[in-house]
This record gives C-alpha cells, structure tokens and sequence, in this order.
C-alpha cells in the first residue's frame, strides 16, 4: 500500500508521526494477544501533507490561525473556517486516490480522525475531531476529507490554542475501519473521571452502537467497579451488560492500562460473544499521583492551598522552595504537597485535624472522608506532618517587632552586597550557603512566636468576647490598621503613587495607552512625567520583588514587569481622592480603638468584669502589636528571592550569549541543581528542555485538589451546610460584613480595572493582590482559609470576604451582581443576571 495507506497491523508506536495518535494506539493494540481491533487501514500524515501541499496560501493562513487568543472566538471563527473550506476543495492526488479505494469494498466503514496530537499521554483532544460511523465504501474519500478539514474546527483551533500547540505541526490521519454489528457499546473508563481514583473504574454502556452514548441523547447504564468488585451500579431492567460482562471488560481495560503505562479512556463494542477495543487514548484530566517507595496508601496535603499559589510551578521555582521550607515535599503535577500520612496514622491525627478544622475546613473534610473509610495502615508515631504545638504566648512589644524587622532587613541587605561579587559556579555556592540564612530568619522561634501569638490571641479574642458578650468574630474589627503590616503600607504607598499621577493628564494619558509588556520609560517624554516616573520607581524600589505566585522565583516580578501595575494605578486615579491612603488607614485605626473600648466598657459591667476586662486588654494589646509582623517573613524572604533572580538572571543571559541557552526563561525549566550543572559544563540537555516546557504546558491546565491520595484520588473537600440561601454558594467566612457590588473576576493583576463598588472574584490572592483591595469592596476567592493572607488583610480593610469558593471564577460570571456575606460564608446571585 506504500506510505499513504498502511495496515492497522503495521502499525505501533514508533509510527505516531505517520499516523497519529488514534491510530497508533489502534496498532499497538491489535498486537496484543488477546485483544480485539476491528480490522483496518489508515490514511498516513504522508497523503495529508500531499494533499496541503496543494494548497495555496495555506502556510500563511495557518499561521494567522496561531495569533488568536483561546478567547476569541469570533477570529477562530473566521480564520479556521477558511482554512477547511481551501482543504476540502484541494484535490486529491490520484494515487492516494487510488490507495484509498484499494482497502475499501462495500463497507460499511468507521472513518475516524487521528491528529499527530491527538491520544497522546498530555494531551488526548478527545471529540475535537469527527468521526463518521456506517460509512459505505464508495463515500470514504470524501469522508476522509472532512476528516482532514476537522483538523481546524473551531473547538480543535481553540484547544490547541489553550495547549500553546502550534497548528503548523499538526498534521492529521484518518483511520477507515470495518463497522462491527454491536449488540452494546460504552465507554470504559480504567481510572474515575469524576475522583481521578486510579483503582476505581467507571463503565457506560448503551444497546447496539455508541453514537447515542456520545451525541448524549440516551442515558446509559453506569458501573463503578474497584478492585475488581462492582461497587455501584445505575442499570436499566434488564440491562445492556451482566454484572460479570463488566467485570470482564474492567478486567480487558486494566490490561490495555499496563500495556499503555497510563490511565485509559477506552471505546468498546460487543458483537459476537466478545469485546471489541475501537478506540483507547490517555486520561489527560487526571491530576497526576506523587511517586513513592512502597504500595501503602498515602495522603498529601496540598502545600500550594497554604500559601495561596495553586498555579503550577517551573523546576526552578519547585527546587528553591523546596530549599527553602524544611519539610520533604511530594511533587505532582508541577505542584508540592506534604505527605501527612505519619500524622493520620498516629498520635498527632487530632492536632492536624484541628488545625485545619479552624484554617480550611475543606481541607479536614477530606481528610475525615479518607480516614472514615480506615485504609489507612498503623505506623510508628511519625508525626511528619503534624503542626508544630503553638509557642506560649508573649505579652505585647513594639520592641520585639522593630528588632525583628531590623534583623532581618539588615540580613537581606548584607546579601545584597555579598552576592554582587559571585558568578558563575561560586554564586551556586554563595547562594546555598545563603538559604541557611534565610531559613534561619523564616523559621526563627522568635519571630514564630510573636505571629503565633498574634494568631492565638485573635482566637481567644473571637471565642471569650462571643461568650461573654454575644458578639462573635470581633477580631475583624479589632485587627484594622495595625502597625508594622508591610503589605497593607504597600497598598497605602500605591495609593500614594496615584495621587502623584492624577493631577497629571498627560501622564494618565499615556498610562492609559500602555499595554502590560511596555517600558515605564516614555513617562520621560511626556509633560509632567519625571515626577510619576520617581513615583513609581521609588513604589518599585520597595515592593518590586513582588508578584502574583511570588513563591515561585521565575515568576516576573514588578520590577521585571512594571506596567502590569498600571490597571491598579489608574484604578486608584479614577475612584481614590488625594491622601485617601492616610485617611483610610487612621479612619480603620479610629474604629478598631472605639471598638477596643467599647468591649472594655462592656465586660467591665459584668460579674467579675474587672479580670475579664484586664484578660480583653492584654489580648487586644498582642494582636495589634503582633499580627502585622505576619506578613514581614515571608516579605523578607521574596526580597532575597529577587536577590537570587536577578543574579541567576545574568547567569542565564551568559549562557545565552555563549548559545548553550536560546532565551534566559529557559533557566526556569531547570532545577537548582542542574542549572549549576549547566552553568559549570556550559552544556545543556534541548531535549530535557523540550519535555519540561511541555509538560508545564499540561500541568498548567490542571487544578490541584486540596487532598491528594498516592491512589490518584483528587479530594476537595465540603462545607456540609444546610444554611445557606437558595443558589448560594458556600464558603468559609474570613472578614465579617455583608456587601452587594459587581462581581469583577480577575485572574491577573494586569487586567484589574475596577469600578466603584466591584467585588474582586479571583483564585488566590497573595500579598501581590493587596493593592488592589484599596479598590474594591468585597472579596472571594477559590483557596484560601482563616489565617492566609487575602483572609487577614481583607479584615485589615474591612473588606467582607468568603473564600474557598470552589470554582468561584467559573461559577461566577463577570459583571454578575452579587452578595457576599463574610458573617455566614455565602455569595448570592441578585437578579442582574440568570446565575448559571
């Protein structure tokens, strides 16, 4: 048949970029004994590049077709409709013609498309190409041509667009198969697509062809079986398959899995007495499973959940944090999680669960919903894992705080000078050493106990006050405008910068016109513009090591990236007045003293209210002298991030210069550890680079769960509530208050263009979000827990916030009016718009 059409049976692996992803998988299965393929031929990428070949214009147009964004769909449109409309009309060279013909008699056939980036282990692209069912034989060229043309529908453009695949490397095969007479056909699942549990399977099964099953226009039966015992069923009398035909197929499936190394999304059919396999790809939507050391059960935590970064993250940035915390960290899916086993299975299970219980209730609800199922095997009295046991609490001192800042801008400053004298190999050298020390000052009792102390006095506060007076939750209140906050002065010190900018049109002006990769520099040029530019610089030269996902060092920071501020500036020059930064801070300090002295007031008129009253005190006292410090480690620690950054940066751009690297970012695909290799031999692994960037590109269209088990099950946890208001959508309340506004669902920083009265709907909000809390009125977020950063400076700003949304920034549209109730834990539709 030469290399346009080869048989299924010539086929395997090796010969994807032949034949595409479907149909090499279909070879590789009709070797396996055992396994039944329907017989076929496959259209080789060969005959599809001929047949381009006679397109005119095509290259062009298909690389106009990679310049739209994934969202939007009116260019997609357009431009991919041209490109099928030039393939369908494109002849087709006689030989291929002819080859075609030789392998079809009277059918019917399956005409079925398979994109060299199709049924790969990162991405399957399952229903973005057609397939066509009961074809007869003399119509299969011309089904193979809207196979062809299906390469560029606007669901495929799109969801190459998202997968960063260019469309100009993907080329398409069509696999013509003989129709098997099915008297069932489903789908098999080998891992649950619902819980990514790996030894749980799921079956659908429909009478006669799958088509129904597919177009959705019947409901199958359904079958959920582990470890090989039918756990559920949802079957019709009398049922398409016998309990014991599912678990032969379940059996069939686990087969194809081990063959395959990998999860599989498996189409079947029954005809005469056995199964036959048409199609088996990937499981892509999977969240990949921590590897370990033995075949015991193991629970994780995710550690991305904690500090408010659930994005993926580079090699680079995965090694430095984990150089930077002490805890072993699991690695799955570009994420880190803690592995908390040795705590579920010992004497420290209470301590962790309360601990989450009153940070992320999420987060303990899917803990309880592992350990009630008691797979978990009794180990020794490891506590990895275990929250540290709180310090004793410390009595208030401004004294403690100044030290401890000083110490550490002082430490940070030394590095500063130090690393400016080492390149090359040595500034690896310098730079571990150096994490000794940033260790030393993030972990350093001290300053745990001064925060810890801060945290605890909050708490006592929330319960004694509630018991006492009935009035729950009064830390809000109590924690406005505190001193030594370093990330609120930083949204305050923007505030600043804008009241520079708006007397200044020309500079408003020119802002307006920046896109978010432009150069501050212009402002030079414009009339007025030195003063803005010192203004902003002066903000950058302070804060500019921060950045959305800041833990992760290859992130661009401000100051690599400054106009990504801009939003939020000009937001602040629109809806802020001139020195509103300095009023909103003793405005917040007014209320929390009067609220101070009126609880102090109150609980001295009760039985024994003097000792009450002096407890209060005391406990008002910690809390605002400490709880501002909490957010300075972490601060401190980004400063010495930027520090390693900018160092690594030059590096980078030496091995750039050298040709060892192509571009500076590609350092971020590489460990710690191995870009010190790299920059000692001056030699680099492109193809490690390769499998790194793509792999990142897949990961990052993954959501991590908050609980990860090594058997694959992805476990987000629920709030259990019978409370809440019709379509509401429940949360964990952080900052008391209820607040109807706009919902605005932002992303990134760089497109936070906010209205008077908008509610900020986001994933996570780390301290590089704070700027634009000063601009908003409400707050809700997908991650997040009592005690995390977007939950204690919504509460300095008196913001009401609900966070832990699960999928809030899908769920809620953009311009959606909601309520947000920071008091109960809910966010409501109002009736602007249908919810969805």
């Amino acid at each position: 048949m030469g290399t346009d059409v080869l048989d299924l049976r010539e086929i395997d692996r090796s010969r994807a970029a032949e034949v595409g992803g479907k149909a090499a998988n279909l070879g590789e299965l009709a070797r396996v004994p055992g396994i039944a393929v329907p017989a076929g031929s496959c259209v080789t990428t060969e005959a599809f590049r001929r047949v381009l070949a006679g397109v005119p214009s095509l290259a062009d147009r298909l690389e106009q077709l990679n310049r739209p964004k994934p969202d939007d769909q009116r260019a997609i449109a357009e431009l991919s409709a041209a490109v099928r409309e030039a393939i369908v009309a494109a002849p087709v060279p006689g030989e291929i013609a002819e080859a075609v013909v030789a392998v079809t008699g009277g059918g019917p056939y399956a005409v079925r498309s398979s994109a060299t980036a199709e049924d790969l282990p990162a991405a399957s692209f399952a229903g973005q190409q057609d397939t066509y069912l009961d074809v007869p034989g003399p119509e299969v060229l011309e089904h193979v041509r809207r196979c062809w043309a299906s390469l560029f529908t606007d669901r495929a453009v799109t969801y190459r667009l998202r997968q960063g695949i260019d469309h100009r490397t993907v080329l398409m095969a069509v696999v013509v198969q003989e129709m098997v007479a099915a008297e069932a056909s489903g789908v098999l699942f080998t891992a649950d697509p619902v819980t990514s549990h790996r030894r749980v399977a799921a079956v659908e099964a429909v009478p006669g062809l799958g088509e129904a099953l597919v177009s959705g226009v019947t409901n199958p039966d359904r079958w959920t079986v582990r470890d090989g015992v039918v756990e559920g069923a949802v079957v019709t009398a009398p049922g398409v398959l016998t309990e014991a035909r599912v678990l032969e197929l379940v059996a069939l499936g686990r087969r194809i899995e081990a063959h395959f190394g990998c999860p599989q999304d498996i189409e079947w059919c029954l005809a005469d007495g056995g199964f036959a396999v048409v199609q088996s790809r990937p499981i892509t939507t999977l969240f990949p499973v921590p590897a370990t050391d033995d075949d015991d059960l193991h629970v994780y935590i995710s550690t991305g959940h904690q500090q408010m970064m659930t994005d993926a993250m580079t090699p680079l940035g995965l090694s430095v944090w984990q150089m930077t915390t002490p805890r072993p960290m699991a690695e799955a899916g570009s994420r880190l999680f803690v592995d908390v086993t040795g705590a579920l299975t010992s004497s420290g299970r209470q301590a962790l669960l309360d601990m989450w219980g009153r940070g992320d209730p999420l987060v303990r609800d899917a803990l309880e919903t592992v350990l009630a199922r008691d797979e978990l095997r009794p180990t020794s009295d490891d506590r990895r894992g275990t929250p540290p046991p709180a310090p004793e609490m410390i009595d208030a001192d401004p004294a403690l705080v100044a030290e401890l800042i000083a110490a550490a801008e002082a430490s940070v400053a030394g590095t500063a000078r130090a690393i400016r004298s080492h390149h090359g190999e040595d500034l690896f050298a310098f730079v571990a050493e150096d994490f000794v020390e940033l260790r030393r000052l993030l972990f350093d009792p001290r300053s745990h106990q001064v925060f810890m102390t801060a945290m605890d006095a909050a708490l006592w506060l929330d319960e004694h006050v509630g018991e006492w007076l009935g009035e729950g939750d009064v830390s809000d209140t109590l924690t406005l405008s505190v001193p030594d906050n370093v990330t609120s002065q930083m949204g305050m010190a923007l505030l600043d910068v804008a009241d520079v900018i708006r007397p200044r049109p020309a500079v408003v002006a020119f802002l307006r016109g920046l896109s978010e990769d432009d150069s501050l520099d212009g402002l030079l040029d414009v009339e007025g513009g030195a003063e803005a530019h010192e203004a902003l610089h002066g903000f950058l030269d302070t804060y500019g090591m921060r950045c959305i996902g800041e833990i992760d060092i290859s992130r661009p920071r401000w100051a690599e990236r400054p106009a990504a501020l801009v939003p939020i500036v000009l937001g602040h020059v629109d809806h802020a007045a001139p020195g509103d930064g300095r009023r909103r801070f003793d405005a917040g300090r007014e209320q929390a003293d009067r609220k101070g002295a009126e609880i102090l007031e109150r609980l001295r008129a009760l039985p024994d209210g003097e000792r009450k009253a002096a407890e209060t005190r005391a406990m008002i006292d910690r809390l605002r002298t400490f709880i501002g410090y909490r957010e300075f480690p972490k601060f401190a620690m980004i400063q010495r991030y930027f520090l390693y950054k900018q160092a690594l940066l030059d590096e980078a751009g030496r091995l750039v210069d050298d040709g060892v690297l192509d571009a500076v970012d590609d350092m971020a695909l590489l460990r710690f550890d191995e870009l010190r290799e790299v920059v000692r031999t001056r030699q680099v692994d492109r193809g490690l680079l390769d499998e790194r960037r793509q792999a990142l590109a897949v990961d990052r269209t993954l959501t991590p769960p908050r609980v990860l088990t090594s058997d694959g099950e992805a476990l987000s946890g629920t709030y259990r509530r019978d409370d809440l208001p019709d379509g509401a959508l429940a949360g964990l309340p952080v900052s008391r208050g209820v607040v109807e506004g706009r919902a605005r669902v932002v992303l990134d920083i760089a497109d936070a263009a906010f209205e008077s009265g908008d509610i900020l709907v986001t994933a996570f909000t780390d301290p590089s979000w704070s700027p634009a809390f000063v601009a908003v009125v409400g707050l809700v977020t997908e991650v997040g827990g009592t005690m995390t950063h977007g939950a204690v400076v919504a509460r300095e700003y008196g913001l009401p916030a609900v966070v832990g949304v699960e999928r809030a920034t899908q769920r809620i549209p953009d311009g959606q009016r909601i309520r947000v109730d920071g008091t109960s834990g809910s966010v409501e539709f109002l009736p602007s718009s249908a919810p969805p």
